[in-house]
């Protein structure tokens, strides 16, 4: 693959975050996608996205009253066009009126494929505060789903110094599975849990600390995939949900061991609010589409892809699906193409 430099972009507006990657293309890497993306694309808030078969699966936020039934499903048989399917729960899980009084939606899927079931992770609570849980539901297939609610896998207080949202399940080289999780307070922190199950694991119950970020600098939405030698911890920086007004963006490091430390280019620590940028809204082609963030990470074959959502500046600050081809530099750093 060839790389060239895009030069050190935005000095000034990055003058507390890392440098970006040197950018580069590939011959076979899809032209633009973002340009072909059609159907139910819009109100796409944290995105998941799973393949079965010849269709890919995305699972996104929901708040009661906003469309029918609660964890939004969208499917696609090209990654371009999405269709509308039936949501995963037709109303609110029983458990939570009394976990996370006054949720008013399923925030933030997450999906994972293990022990022959699709397994579901999700976030429920309200704003601003971390009263809150994140729950777990399965189906053996997504083409035909009966879904099994197996209810909270973790929980937090007013006594937590962490917030329970933002889910993702990553297995490490040993086979071990973990859920990374966190938004605000003192930021991403990580658990076991037992493959089996898909709950937490009752043998290994500590929470390790992977990134956090000097206050008021806001961090959450984890996304942790294995390449090579290294795992790569992708988060979403400053604020979303302010449609036109979002400041999201999104930053990387890598370590050797999941449990970090993740470090940038640099070698800063994710833990001192360092990171590596790899999405902004300055880097938009179109100008159109600000506070790209919550991403998930689609492994294919062939190619990788970034996948996320923005604000489009033309539609009121709509959230709106994003898919971009991700590459990566010869010294193993992503660039979403």
């Amino acid at each position: 693959m060839r790389i060239f430099r895009l030069g050190y972009l935005l000095p000034a507006l990055l003058a507390g975050a890392s440098a970006q990657a040197p950018a580069q293309t590939s011959p076979s890497a899809p032209a633009s996608l973002n340009a072909r993306l059609a159907g139910d694309i819009a109100q796409v808030h944290d995105p998941a996205i799973i393949r079965q078969g010849d269709s890919w699966y995305l699972f996104t936020t929901s708040q009661a009253g906003a469309g029918k039934g609660l964890i939004h499903i969208r499917t696609s048989t090209d990654l371009a066009k999405w269709t509308r399917a039936a949501p995963v729960f037709a109303e609110m899980p029983v458990w939570v009126k009394d976990a996370v009084p006054g949720a008013a939606g399923i925030w933030a899927p997450d999906v994972h494929f293990a022990g022959g079931e699709y397994r579901i992770y999700y976030s429920v609570s309200t704003f601003g505060k971390n009263r809150s849980a994140i729950g777990l539901v399965t189906t053996p297939s997504l083409d035909n789903p009966v879904w099994t609610d197996k209810g909270p896998v973790l929980r937090s207080s007013q006594k937590d110094d962490f917030n329970a949202i933002d889910p993702n399940v990553f297995d490490d080289a040993q086979g071990r599975q973990w859920l990374a999780f966190g938004s605000f307070w003192s930021g991403l922190k990580l658990v076991r849990l037992d493959p089996k199950t898909g709950l937490r694991s009752a043998e290994d119950t500590k929470v390790h600390a992977i990134a956090r970020r000097p206050s008021p600098g806001a961090i959450e939405a984890p996304f942790v995939i294995r390449r090579g030698d290294f795992y790569y911890l992708f988060a979403s920086f400053d604020f979303c949900c302010r449609r036109a007004a979002s400041t999201y963006y999104t930053m990387v490091g890598r370590s050797k061991d999941p449990t970090g430390p993740y470090l940038d280019l640099k070698g800063k620590s994710m833990m001192d609010g360092g990171g590596l940028l790899v999405l902004h809204a300055e880097l938009d082609r179109s100008k159109r589409f600000v506070g790209p963030g919550h991403v998930a990470i689609l492994r294919e074959a062939k190619q990788d892809y970034i996948v996320y959502h923005a604000y489009d500046t033309q539609r009121s600050g709509v959230p709106t699906l994003r898919i971009q081809p991700l590459g990566w530099t010869d010294d193993g750093w992503p660039v979403a193409l």
